[in-house]
């Protein structure tokens, strides 16, 4: 039996050496076989895929450097072509994954959050452990995400909504197209077909023995089932984050500018070219999308990577107004839509895109691109 993990395994430094270094470390082959267990060998790397730190094509290409044949690297590369799946989604759809997507979420009782969950207090042991360790590390593994999803969607028969926002706003590698419809596979809103787990499944994956829950039932029993009294109370999540201090306007000079934010932390980014960089932390944005301070602080950090960085706290308007004309560069992305300037495409792992209304439609497209 595996040890259970503990906040120590995931760890995520924010200096560029530590994070090529995790790259250098992916083993495709270890992953495809025990991704799905909690003390699996993940990569680790999605926060700094979220964050724009890396790309999906960034890490494709060190995995096909690595001279293993397709079928050794395929579930690996799938795994980061789900990520420009939701994307290329969010890019076609904009804010059309912030509410019930293809189906409407069906035998709603609640609003909010279960106060169970956001307390770590289910009664689920694996998952309230999981919690735990969420909130001091900013990271979930997939599955007990598809594990809460699904208590507090199909158990508790609470919105997706409102769980999929605490849970975007605690995690490092929060992404709102991967956040939002992943919840929303899992209610059945995106297609048709809710997901549940039970305890026997969830002992399997982590590490636990655990019976006599509310899980701890054949999958038939689902069907029947009555909300439990653990998630009877909701609770609705506040997030309240600290600002980094703003640089002054006098120091922001009237020369071509590269504009970053939280979805693009990219070090590499126009490396060497003599340009102004500029953090934009728009309030408005992390006001519409809360995070947690960790997830703030961690962005901050990330963004140490980008020599001569200057952080701007206020509105994309307000920035455009103290450049005056000077040229503006900034990467496409569903939440730029109103800056204004030169946009660039973001790095993707091909060329792909528009809306697929299935995964494997787009994979299989896909994969006609990288496999050798």
């Amino acid at each position: 039996m595996q040890a259970q993990a503990t906040e120590h395994q995931f760890h995520f430094p924010t200096d560029w050496k530590s994070i090529y270094d995790r790259i250098q470390a992916i083993d495709p082959i270890k992953y495809a076989s025990t991704r799905n267990f909690e003390n699996g060998a993940l990569t680790l790397l999605g926060p700094y895929i979220s964050r724009g730190v890396i790309s999906t094509k960034f890490v494709f290409e060190h995995v096909n450097s690595l001279d293993l044949e397709w079928k050794a690297t395929e579930k690996l590369v799938q795994e980061l072509a789900w990520r420009d799946y939701w994307q290329q989604i969010w890019v076609v759809k904009h804010n059309q994954i912030e509410s019930d997507f293809n189906f409407e979420q069906k035998d709603i009782l609640h609003t909010g959050v279960p106060t169970s969950i956001v307390e770590a207090n289910t009664g689920i042991e694996a998952i309230d452990e999981a919690i735990e360790i969420f909130y001091k590390t900013g990271y979930l593994h997939n599955h007990m995400r598809m594990y809460i999803a699904a208590v507090c969607c199909n158990i508790g028969k609470y919105h997706w909504c409102a769980p999929a926002n605490w849970m975007y706003a605690n995690l490092l590698d929060g992404d709102l197209a991967s956040n939002h419809l992943s919840w929303q596979w899992v209610a059945g809103t995106f297609s048709n077909r809710k997901y549940v787990a039970n305890q026997e499944n969830i002992n399997k994956y982590f590490n636990s023995a655990q019976r006599n829950t509310f899980l701890d039932v054949p999958y038939e029993a689902f069907n029947n089932l009555e909300v439990p009294v653990e998630l009877l109370q909701s609770h609705n999540s506040i997030t309240e984050i600290n600002y980094p201090e703003s640089i002054s306007p006098l120091d922001l000079e009237e020369k071509k500018t590269l504009v970053y934010n939280y979805y693009n932390l990219d070090p590499l980014w126009h490396e060497g070219e003599d340009v102004q960089r500029v953090l934009l932390i728009e309030p408005v944005v992390f006001e519409r999308y809360p995070i947690s301070q960790k997830c703030m602080d961690f962005a901050l950090g990330l963004s140490s990577n980008i020599k001569g960085i200057k952080t701007f706290v206020g509105s994309f308007t307000s920035l455009k107004t103290q450049l005056k004309d000077s040229e503006i560069i900034f990467k496409e992305h569903p939440l730029n839509a109103h800056y204004q300037g030169v946009q660039e495409d973001r790095d993707w792992m091909t060329s792909v895109e528009g809306y697929f209304p299935g995964f494997f439609k787009f994979w299989n497209k896909a994969k006609k691109e990288l496999v050798k």
